[in-house]
């Protein structure tokens, strides 16, 4: 074998370790982190006294921290575009789990929901885009708060556009069950 080739396995062998080496690291944040991150969706006051949960691989929901105030706190979500930790309310959460269970949230149901450290969604349009794409109207919003599971009728005061303008109040995923009020805070 020549001294090229015999190098080259030991860098190939030397970089695949490294990588397998950090895939646990990437893959899955410890429960501090995660705490961290949902903390960081919601003022320190109402974040401290919250109930903090995470999403398992399987689709349930792990308590990380249990809370005080009512109000459900979950980290980010690597697997979308950006950083989007939310921090809701009762109503919030029954929504969010009807929209995570692709079935349809109970109209009326308001609820209220902290995204204090911003969001990027795949789509403006679609509340099961998994990827930006050219024609599903990726946005990326600043630090907001949401209010969700109004009437329909509440909504037809804001702007529904596929492409908002996501620095003053917007509609986003309009005409789904899952419209909701995107209201900046920055």
């Amino acid at each position: 074998m020549s001294t090229s080739t015999l190098t080259h396995r030991c860098l190939t062998i030397a970089m695949a370790l490294a990588v397998i080496g950090q895939v646990p690291a990437v893959m899955a944040a410890s429960d501090t982190q995660m705490i961290k991150s949902a903390m960081s969706a919601a003022p320190k006051k109402v974040s401290a006294a919250a109930t903090i949960v995470a999403m398992e691989a399987d689709g349930k929901m792990r308590t990380l921290r249990q809370g005080s105030n009512g109000f459900t706190c979950m980290p980010d979500n690597p697997a979308t575009p950006g950083p989007d930790p939310m921090c809701m309310d009762k109503a919030a959460m029954a929504w969010a789990m009807a929209w995570i269970g692709h079935t349809t949230p109970v109209a009326g149901q308001i609820g209220f929901m902290y995204m204090l450290s911003g969001g990027t969604d795949a789509s403006n349009t679609d509340p099961y885009a998994a990827k930006p794409d050219a024609g599903n109207h990726w946005v990326k919003t600043g630090p907001h708060v949401m209010i969700v599971g109004a009437e329909p009728a509440f909504y037809d005061m804001y702007p529904k556009s596929a492409t908002p303008d996501s620095s003053v109040p917007y509609v986003m995923w309009p005409g789904t069950p899952y419209q909701h009020l995107m209201i900046p805070v920055d």
